[in-house]
């Protein structure tokens, strides 16, 4: 047999407990029910039979006749009728006919005129889109100018203003032309310089362990270099000006 089990005795569990209840909140009604539950009514109530109550009858003489919705057109009255069949009078042997009349289409101009020649167009993309051929780019207009081919207007300026600049010069004695001898003679003279450098360069130690070697060192590669730029400058110009001081 099970062992039941009591619970403890206590003084406090002889007094009697009051039993608590929960009030529930009373359910939402609407203010309008009445209002609504008495329009639901009435029209159920109205509509009970098959459609509504009142239901206008057809007569049987607005029946659908043949070409009833066919468009008519307004009936001929006695006035359109004498205008549309109403023609200019016939002109006198007095009238003179009137001169200088032109239609809005002259039929023998048009078919003695040449015809228009098609607007030449590019098309550009896939899908079809086009534009003037002359606006493109792709044209050479430039060819067509007057002045194509010709030096400008503003090179020609500055090679007057040089060319007037040099005679000055050689007017009051200031620049000495250089002649062919002289130019080759100078030219010699600085890569013979050049050699001399590059000579004494070669023959600096590998190790530039001091200041007084790394300054060696770069006054020589200075020279070398202002020479070079020397002699590419004299065998670039053939015709060099000096001054004579």
């Amino acid at each position: 047999m099970s062992e039941v089990v009591y619970p403890p005795e206590s003084l406090y569990n002889l007094i009697p407990k009051e039993e608590v209840y929960t009030e529930k909140t009373p359910r939402y009604m609407s203010k309008y029910r009445s209002t609504v539950v008495l329009e639901k009514k009435t029209a159920k109530d109205a509509m009970r039979t098959m459609g509504p109550v009142k239901v206008e009858v057809p007569s049987p003489d607005k029946y659908l006749k043949k070409h009833s919705k066919e468009p008519k057109l307004p009936e001929m009255t006695q006035r359109t009728r004498e205008g549309r069949n109403r023609k200019p009078a016939v002109p006198t042997r007095s009238d003179n006919p009137t001169m200088g009349i032109h239609t809005k289409r002259d039929f023998i101009k048009t078919a003695s005129a040449v015809p228009m020649k098609p607007q030449p167009i590019c098309v550009d993309t896939r899908k079809g889109h086009k534009q003037l051929l002359g606006n493109s780019g792709l044209l050479p207009k430039y060819i067509k100018k007057r002045d194509y081919g010709e030096v400008p207007e503003y090179l020609q300026r500055a090679q007057k203003e040089y060319d007037s600049f040099v005679r000055e010069q050689k007017e009051q004695g200031a620049m000495k032309h250089l002649s062919d001898e002289e130019r080759q003679a100078v030219l010699e003279s600085l890569k013979k310089n050049w050699d001399q450098l590059h000579h004494k360069y070669q023959g600096l130690s590998l190790v530039t362990d001091t200041m007084s070697k790394k300054s060696h060192k770069e006054r020589l590669e200075v020279a070398m270099k202002q020479l070079e730029s020397d002699i590419n400058l004299i065998e670039r110009f053939k015709t060099i000006y000096i001054p004579k001081n």
